[in-house]
């Protein structure tokens, strides 16, 4: 592990406007600081409505940051992810920064093993390269070959979730974002995705994440980050 986080967080903060309501405030986190360095898993930990999964999508950018800087090594640059131009924010997520959410969502009928390739070739993978990267993967995670050519609608919630997690990780990202990635899924695919993790930081990449399950949060985390510590005052809103 390296002296230099490949992401560092600071003075983050997050509240919702409810125009619903008068434009009244709602409060999420306040002033969020840590760092994330090559090779290890940093876990978000906290009850469910802490600001977990906020933090998260701040950091993807998906939502807004109200304050902070979230700084990352981009292609041997730092940035400040914050106030990047949107250009610069879908270049880090085709090139730098991976995510697996905690659900599957693809274009109809698009077979399984072209969704994960799609990712590596987004990545920069040649076309064969990604296909064969792909095939990898789902067999890792222990998707039966005869389904690989099928769309995932048909397939059950476990193995939707098992192609969504082989997508993710296909592009081959230096810093990967974790969103209960084995909520759906049972012991043998958790033990699956704990090597994929426990393989990729023995390969210098940066994980943070969030993990409900007990048994695989205390396996894949090197740091467990309290999220309560920067809850946001309700008195503010």
């Amino acid at each position: 592990m390296t002296n230099a986080p490949v992401l560092s967080v600071s003075g983050l903060g997050k509240s919702f406007t409810l125009h619903l309501h008068k434009g009244a405030r709602l409060p999420v986190v306040a002033d969020v600081s840590f760092e994330v360095h090559a090779g290890e898993c940093v876990v978000l930990g906290g009850p469910s409505g802490a600001g977990k999964s906020s933090i998260l999508k701040m950091i993807y950018g998906n939502y807004l940051a109200n304050a902070g800087t979230i700084r990352l090594c981009h292609r041997g640059e730092a940035i400040d992810l914050v106030d990047a131009p949107p250009r610069v924010v879908i270049e880090v997520r085709r090139f730098t920064m991976g995510y697996v959410s905690q659900f599957l969502r693809v274009i109809p009928r698009v077979p399984a093993i072209e969704i994960v390739a799609a990712a590596a070739r987004e990545a920069g993978a040649p076309a064969e390269l990604a296909r064969e990267r792909a095939a990898v993967l789902l067999e890792t995670l222990n998707l039966p070959e005869r389904l690989w050519e099928l769309p995932p609608a048909t397939f059950s919630g476990g193995e939707q979730q098992r192609v969504n997690i082989a997508r993710g990780f296909a592009g081959g990202h230096p810093v990967m974002i974790l969103d209960e990635p084995t909520a759906s899924l049972d012991a043998r695919n958790r033990e699956a995705v704990i090597g994929l993790i426990d393989a990729r930081k023995a390969a210098g990449t940066a994980f943070l994440g969030i993990f409900h399950d007990e048994d695989v949060r205390t396996r894949v985390a090197d740091r467990i980050v309290d999220v309560t510590a920067f809850a946001a005052s309700r008195d503010a809103a």
